[in-house]
This record gives C-alpha cells, sequence and structure tokens, in this order.
C-alpha cells in the first residue's frame, strides 16, 4: 500500500523525540502485520483519552518518523500513517488516521488528516476513496 516514490528526508531530531519515534516505529511496524479489523480495533483503543492533533503535531510526528525509518521514509505509507498517529498519541493527541484506494489507476494508501486535509503527504489524496478511518471523535467528527 504506497503511493510514495521517492524517499523523504529526514532533519535533525533531539534524543529524546528520536527515541519516541523510533519506539512509535517498531509498534506500528508489528500493528501493520494485524488482519485491518484489527489494526483499527488497536487504533480506536490507543485513540482514547487524547486531544484531536494539531497540523504542526502532526507535521513533526511524521518528520521524525520518516528521519528515523527508511521504509517510513519511502514506501511504507502503512507504518508511516500507523507512527505518526502513534507518536501522536504518545505526546497525548490524535491525527485522523485513513486509508483509501483510488482506482484509476489503481492505487491504495495510507495518511493521517488534521481538519479533513492530509499532513504532508507530496501527491493529492483527494483523489483517494477513504475505505477505513480511526478519526478523533471531537468537533463533531466520526
Amino acid at each position: 500500500m504506497s503511493m510514495q516514490v521517492i524517499g523523504e528526508k529526514g532533519r535533525p531530531l533531539d534524543r529524546r523525540t528520536r527515541i519516541d519515534a523510533r519506539l512509535a516505529v517498531g509498534m506500528a511496524r508489528l500493528l501493520v502485520t494485524l488482519p485491518p479489523r484489527r489494526l483499527r480495533r488497536s487504533l480506536e483503543t490507543a485513540r482514547h483519552g487524547s486531544r484531536p492533533a494539531t497540523r504542526d503535531e502532526a507535521l513533526d510526528a511524521r518528520a521524525a518518523v520518516v528521519t528515523v525509518s527508511a521504509r517510513c521514509a519511502g514506501r511504507g505509507c502503512l507504518q508511516r500513517s500507523v507512527a505518526t498517529a502513534l507518536l501522536c498519541r504518545m505526546h497525548g493527541s490524535w491525527p485522523d488516521w485513513c486509508t483509501g484506494i483510488r482506482t484509476q489507476p489503481f492505487r491504495a494508501h495510507a495518511w493521517v488528516e488534521v481538519d479533513a486535509r492530509a499532513v504532508g503527504e507530496p501527491g493529492d489524496v483527494t483523489l483517494f476513496q477513504t475505505i477505513m478511518s480511526v478519526r478523533h471523535p471531537a468537533g463533531g467528527r466520526t
């Protein structure tokens, strides 16, 4: 599942952020092996007690994940999106986590959103039909 073709560049991270990002990437690597229903349930459980993520929080988390993981910096959109959501959650917030498909040409992709806008995605995610998501319940969103 990926839309990303060219690896993204990382950025300097402080020690604490690097450790947290590596932990989130490791947890995501395990979670993405689950069947979709169990993955969604696991993320719904993780989201409990969080506040909605801001765009800056989600961008910072995504950048940290991309910095510590070559897979997340390249074709690993599912792991990248899960790790980004988990890293946000480790800091008390939750972005909307989404997966979707498009048919012409067929592609599958996973990403995070804040205020119904994809965070840090280089392509046009609006071309994808969301098929599964774990959204923060605040603000009337489901």
